[in-house]
């Protein structure tokens, strides 16, 4: 069966919805959008797309070898979609954690965390790189159950497009039943959040259970406003630095450390570690928020445990509120 590609029809959806947040913001808020970060959001998703392109008949061809060892025969039936739809959403939830969790993944991941700003444009801030780092290989054992290619293939366009709307700072809290099951936008602001608190959470696609379950859920807080980004801000609006820059901060620690163990270590250890102990992982970021040592408050300060410092605000990004703890940047970081 020859199934269409969701996503290329929903272009137009998303395209529209852009627009109309953009008309919402320019009315209640307009710091929440940057015209350079949107465009710079816009040529990333264009260049992703365009890997894809490129990539695209690989993985399918891969897709396919592998299903040729199916261990059952599941066809085309109605059930068949909505069971493929909900193992697709959990393969989705084990590679998203990993690409928090394992510096290689997360080379490729972090341009979409890239942005200071959380709008729709920001759900198309995509990697270049994700056939490079082997980010299909999670999908492979629906395959080998028995999925036909082209029915993950299309669960998968479809998860996609639920998670774009999700992007907003738009939408606060949607009914408490939708977000108990639901990913919302709540649940991804915590997700793109550079608060200690919220530093690897939510990794859910479509269905927060997975975070519920596995130990990873938390929720928003009304007195916790996100600060999107990452730890240690790019401070630029230059498309290659952002689709590369974790690779080439990869390359060199890899280069510089002494012995394979570390060189692995920088590959396969999660990100912000370092085989010195001089930087700091998020859960030593979250140790020092709840334990903090300077006397500053909730949130570790700059400086300190050989982290370079780096700008914390992207030109033409709004400056934190003055209210808002400036969090420890840490190279490789969330």
């Amino acid at each position: 069966m020859t199934l269409p590609d969701p996503v290329d029809l929903a272009i137009p959806a998303f395209v529209a919805l852009v627009l109309a947040e953009m008309v919402v913001a320019r009315a209640r808020n307009r710091r929440l959008y940057c015209p350079k970060d949107t465009l710079t959001s816009l040529m990333l998703g264009f260049g992703s797309s365009v890997a894809g392109l490129l990539a695209g008949g690989a993985v399918f061809a891969l897709a396919g070898w592998v299903h040729d060892f199916r261990l059952v025969e599941i066809g085309w039936a109605w059930w068949a979609f909505a069971l493929c739809f909900v193992l697709d959403d959990l393969a989705y939830y084990l590679f998203h954690r990993s690409a928090h969790r394992v510096r290689w993944f997360w080379a490729s991941h972090v341009i979409h965390h890239s942005s200071q700003h959380y709008n729709l444009s920001t759900a198309l801030r995509q990697t270049w790189t994700g056939f490079f780092s082997a980010n299909f290989l999670f999908r492979l054992p629906l395959f080998l159950i028995g999925f036909p290619p082209a029915m993950v293939f299309f669960c998968a366009g479809l998860n996609l497009i639920y998670q774009f709307w999700i992007h907003t700072e738009v939408v606060g809290r949607m009914p408490r039943w939708f977000e108990a099951v639901m990913n919302t936008p709540s649940h991804h602001r915590v997700h793109h959040a550079v608060n200690a608190r919220y530093l690897d959470r939510n990794y859910a696609g479509v269905f927060i259970i997975w975070d519920r379950m596995f130990g990873t859920f938390e929720p928003e807080r009304d007195d916790e406003r996100p600060r999107y980004g990452i730890v240690t801000q790019l401070g630029s609006f230059n498309i290659l630095w952002a689709a590369f820059h974790e690779w080439i901060g990869m390359a060199r620690d890899v280069w510089r450390a002494p012995g394979w163990r570390a060189k692995l270590g920088y590959m396969l250890r999660e990100p912000g570690w370092s085989h010195d102990g001089s930087r700091l992982t998020s859960e030593r970021i979250r140790a020092l928020a709840n334990h903090p040592r300077n006397g500053e408050g909730d949130q570790p300060q700059p400086g300190g445990g050989g982290a370079s410092e780096a700008s914390l605000t992207a030109p033409g990004s709004p400056p934190p509120p003055p209210s808002a703890a400036v969090t420890l940047p840490v190279p490789g970081r969330i």
